[in-house]
């Protein structure tokens, strides 16, 4: 029998979190979740003589109070917080001896930092959901029951080896300050393309504050808003943030709109803004310790410069509060470009990853052909310290463990698999037609712009109605027409986890169905799982509830599986996602409460409406079709055009934009 752990008070947003996470997943978008402050979860395991990814407590703002059946030894470590035992106060950052019935009470964080973590020798023994015990509570799996903490949960310990414990020592203990300075990289999207010098001089320059609405998923920053280097985003959306989905990495300045996020573990794998700067791998630690009101500084380092993540200690620099660098790359974020039939740019995500770019800002399924075709060769060849390969619309971001195959050896293998790859013409791949219901304009999505209107922005060119908005700004003449657009098309599934748990984002295999919306700016904070919405050119089924930026048209049935690994319904394979890179999309219209009908069939395991026929999409064929068709495309996309500027100018003169440099 193991010991057992009562929760007699939970803390606040406390959950069950291992190192390094849920990894191997990110292209469908299941982030690896685990500890936000890697470093101080870590140094508490190895404290207890641990594995020093073995499964703890995190807790932000305010710790537990937890009780034990046998003498267990715990350390408390993180943020400065009263940790007493039976009343008695004890030390964080050392092993501590909880004797049987007595109680662990760690109070209120008393600052700087913001996040606790309660380690336990032997570690929690929880149930691992795709390879990991880490807590995901958007997608309600891992940990606890996929969930917080509550009163009279009960967890059970694991088997402790007698190891050594000993008190971490100071010299390793991470600094915690009110005001932080976080080492980035430059990249993926720098100046001059994307930003203008002066914006990028600025975000060294300025002093960000942390917003109070941050948590797992990111930590919104209140600071200067950009000058943009561009009008728009063009195919990809109209505010100047907005490009073609690609990949993101953890600690990313993701600018949504014009509100920068540094993305955390809980992130969104993939999306459709643009990432002037990316913390390094071994500072991300600091994201999980930033308080509401705490002040950030970037400061730029060489990527080749950044401590390894395999550090503990000193080598980590984490107990120092001042990065010291002289410059970063001084390259824009771009490692290397390539010129050829397709033009190759390989941009810098980190010191962790490279996003490779194909050919021109436009959306072209050969584009994406090419980096399937690179997906492709570079999960045959498997290199050591490949960790994650995640595709988007003309992209495909490598990540790595830098120490065993470090960037410059990268950029190697990608030169070399890039010389082997076949043309973009011939690839023809598995394309399933998957036909799903649509409740058009469903109240659920009607809701959620309600809350946005009340709780974020009321004034939003997007508002009160999305798709009046879209058929004003695709210059159609009736919502009738755009009904008729989408429900005429068939959507090529060229990505997924666009927001989260196999979510598709998608684009009409017939460039006159392309409805051409933007972003919302701000995103919204809440949106209805499985909402269907458009954004840019490309259609998105949320895989969950969450925030989101898509212009909405309607509901539809679930895309995840939390059923998993029971086969089940429409689901395949034993995995929990329903849709494949490739599928073409196409709806039927259904009632709203036709469709709640069809949800609850698809949660019990059945159809739920959804129909599924094999088949396979040639490229060659569909260029064919291009090409038969290119005068009525052309006519179609001219009068689109129109609409789109006279849109844009309407927000020009609104003060929708800041002055483009």
């Amino acid at each position: 029998m193991s010991a057992k752990i009562t929760v007699h008070r939970p803390g606040m947003l406390t959950t069950v979190q291992d190192f390094p996470g849920r990894t191997g997943y990110w292209h469908v978008g299941v982030p690896p979740s685990g500890p936000m402050d890697d470093l101080s979860f870590r140094l508490g395991n190895t404290a207890l003589g641990n594995d020093e990814g073995a499964a703890g407590i995190e807790c932000a703002m305010s710790g537990p109070a937890l009780q034990f059946d046998e003498d267990t030894v715990v350390c408390v470590t993180g943020a400065p917080a009263p940790v007493t035992v039976d009343g008695v106060l004890q030390a964080q950052w050392r092993p501590v001896r909880v004797p049987a019935g007595t109680v662990l009470d760690v109070g209120a964080v008393a600052g700087p930092g913001l996040r606790i973590y309660v380690l336990v020798q032997g570690g929690l023994d929880v149930d691992d959901f795709l390879g990991s015990a880490s807590t995901f509570t958007l997608g309600k799996f891992g940990g606890h029951q996929g969930r917080t903490l509550r009163q009279g949960d009960v967890l059970a310990v694991g088997e402790h080896t007698g190891a050594r414990t000993a008190a971490v020592p100071a010299e390793h203990v991470p600094a915690l300050c009110r005001r932080w300075e976080i080492a980035v990289t430059e990249g993926p999207h720098g100046a001059p393309e994307f930003f203008t010098r002066a914006d990028i001089d600025t975000l060294y320059q300025t002093d960000y504050e942390v917003h109070f609405n941050s948590d797992r998923t990111g930590v919104r920053l209140i600071g200067p808003k950009p000058d943009w280097a561009r009008t728009d985003g063009g195919e990809a959306g109209l505010h100047p943030s907005n490009i073609h989905d690609n990949a993101y990495s953890v600690g990313a300045l993701d600018f949504t709109g014009d509100t920068p996020i540094l993305l955390g573990p809980d992130g969104p794998s993939l999306g459709g803004f643009v990432c002037p700067v990316t913390v390094v791998a071994a500072e991300r630690w600091k994201l999980g310790q930033l308080a509401p009101g705490d002040a950030v500084r970037f400061v730029p380092i060489r990527a080749d410069r950044a401590a390894s993540t395999r550090a503990l200690g000193p080598a980590r620099r984490a107990a120092h509060s001042t990065v010291f660098s002289t410059t970063g790359d001084r390259d824009d974020g771009v490692i290397a470009r390539r010129d050829g039939e397709t033009a190759v740019t390989y941009r810098r995500s980190g010191d962790d990853n490279v996003l490779v770019e194909y050919g021109d800002m436009t959306l072209d399924l050969a584009l994406r052909a090419r980096a399937h075709a690179l997906h492709q060769r570079l999960e045959v060849e498997k290199p050591a310290g490949l960790l994650d390969l995640t595709p988007g619309i003309r992209s495909l971001q490598v990540r790595v463990d830098p120490d065993v195959l470090p960037i410059p050896k990268l950029m190697g293998l990608l030169g070399e698999a890039e010389d082997a790859l076949p043309a973009a013409n011939e690839l023809v791949v598995p394309s399933r037609s998957v036909r799903m219901p649509l409740s058009w304009d469903d109240p659920s999505t009607r809701e959620a712009i309600q809350r946005y209107m009340h709780g974020v922005r009321s004034d939003a060119p997007w508002c009160p109605w999305n798709i009046e908005f879209i058929r004003r700004m695709n210059g159609l003449g009736s919502v009738d027409d755009v009904f008729d657009t989408v429900f005429g098309a068939e959507y090529m599934v060229l990505g997924l986890g666009d927001v989260y748990l196999g979510a598709p984002v998608a684009t009409p295999l017939d460039p006159r169905h392309r409805l051409v919306t933007t972003k919302y700016n701000p995103a919204r904070t809440w949106t209805p799982e499985n909402a269907v919405g458009i954004g840019g050119a490309y259609l998105c089924i949320y895989g969950m509830e969450g925030p989101g930026g898509y212009q909405f048209v309607g509901r539809t049935t679930q895309v995840w599986n939390h059923r998993h690994p029971e086969k089940s319904g429409p689901f395949e394979d034993g995995t929990p996602w329903l849709l494949r890179f490739f599928d073409r999309i196409s709806w039927y219209p259904v009632e709203p409460d036709e469709l709640m009908d069809l949800r609850s069939e698809v949660a019990a395991g059945r159809g739920g409406g959804i129909d599924i026929t094999e088949g396979t999409f040639s490229l060659a064929e569909h260029q064919q079709f291009l090409t038969a068709n290119a005068d009525s495309i052309g006519d179609f996309r001219a009068e689109q055009a129109v609409a789109f500027a006279a849109e844009r100018q309407r927000w020009s003169a609104a003060g929708e934009f800041a002055t483009v440099g």
